[in-house]
């Protein structure tokens, strides 16, 4: 299966040997207010995100309000809504006009600027303004959509939350057929926050990602608390972090509840960078810091007694003790030293070094 393992989204690469690429994801949280959509881009750039992303949906295109109305026992996010699901997507439509000044916005932020589209329009207003898309997990169905995305040949991250393989399986070769340039996300699209969700998240499904399609560029859409998931999916090889992003949680609104702040944001990196720092490249190597400690941790060979030159060891004159400084014979050496000849005299408690012996 032909797909790239690395892709550039603006001037940074993503690929496994790369630092995470994270998206901050300002979805509704601009509340229909052109600055605070500006402002909000200039926090995600000062909290270390790589891209801001937003929403591109109308409500007459991604909801039928009457099929709502007639759900029953509806108890997702949505059921504490105060208004009508058509409703509160038609409050929280980003204006189109906005596009050029939210893109130029995001240009001087150096910070980069992408969407999820949500129907074909969408698509091709944004499409002259970004270098990337964003296919949620809602539309992984939708192959005609997906093919649509696909065929502008941009990096084209799918989300599969709600989704099985055949899901995934499907969209994946729907990209592929136009894209090589494929992120596959996992995610939970129960957006509750609540704690109850860890046991959903299943990031696992990353290892089995990487089993299906080696070396696809592996993402996590998350929308829970704290950073175990984020932490965890970086670990199992995830190279782009997505999370909604608010100033503040507290206020009104679909999306704020469970988004990210500045300062969880930039907890989240700091900790992400660290942990990136100590997964390493996995070549085991005595490290640059263990220079001095392999000397001082290491036993090496001692002599238990004086020994005169001439005299032959044996096992019952030496013992295995700590430091080992360059030069001495070490424990799994011992074969070289038991029977050996010392050249001159030596103390009890002196090391036994190299070139100690006749030949």
């Amino acid at each position: 299966m032909d797909y790239k393992y690395e892709i550039t989204i603006g001037k940074k690469k993503i690929s496994f040997q790369q630092p995470t690429y994270f998206i901050a994801d300002i979805a509704s949280n601009h509340d229909r207010d052109l600055n605070r959509a500006k402002e909000l881009i200039w926090l995600c750039k000062e909290a270390g995100a790589d891209a801001v992303k937003f929403q591109h949906f109308q409500a007459e295109k991604i909801v039928s309000d009457l099929g709502f109305k007639q759900l029953v026992g509806q108890s997702s996010h949505q059921s504490n809504w105060e208004k009508s699901v058509f409703d509160i997507f038609k409050h929280y439509e980003l204006n189109r006009n906005w596009n050029e000044e939210l893109r130029d916005e995001a240009l001087k932020a150096e910070i980069e600027f992408f969407t999820t589209p949500y129907d074909f329009s969408a698509v091709e207003e944004i499409d002259p303004l970004v270098e990337a898309y964003k296919i949620g997990s809602g539309d992984i169905t939708w192959i005609e959509f997906i093919e649509h995305v696909a065929k502008k040949n941009k990096p084209t991250l799918l989300a599969t939350g709600a989704a099985d393989f055949t899901d995934v399986q499907r969209a994946v070769n729907t990209i592929l057929k136009y894209n090589k340039e494929i992120v596959l996300m996992q995610c939970n699209t129960n957006y509750t926050g609540s704690l109850e969700n860890f046991k959903y998240i299943n990031l696992n499904v990353l290892k089995t990602y990487a089993t299906m399609y080696p070396n696809m560029i592996l993402g996590l859409s998350d929308h829970t608390p704290g950073h175990a998931t984020v932490l965890g999916s970086i670990a199992i090889g995830a190279r782009i972090i997505e999370k909604h992003f608010t100033d503040n949680n507290n206020r009104v609104g679909p999306d704020h509840p469970f988004s990210m702040n500045p300062k969880t944001w930039i907890e989240m990196v700091e900790r992400s960078r660290e942990l990136e720092n100590a997964l390493g490249n996995g070549v085991k190597v005595i490290e640059e810091n263990e220079k001095e400690t392999v000397v001082v941790q290491r036993r090496g060979i001692y002599l238990k007694e004086s020994i005169e030159a001439g005299m032959l060891i044996t096992e019952n004159h030496i013992e295995f003790l700590r430091p080992a400084p360059k030069g001495i014979y070490l424990p799994f050496e011992a074969n070289q030293v038991i029977g050996s000849i010392m050249k001159q005299r030596k103390n009890k408690g002196e090391p036994i070094l190299k070139g100690d012996f006749i030949c």
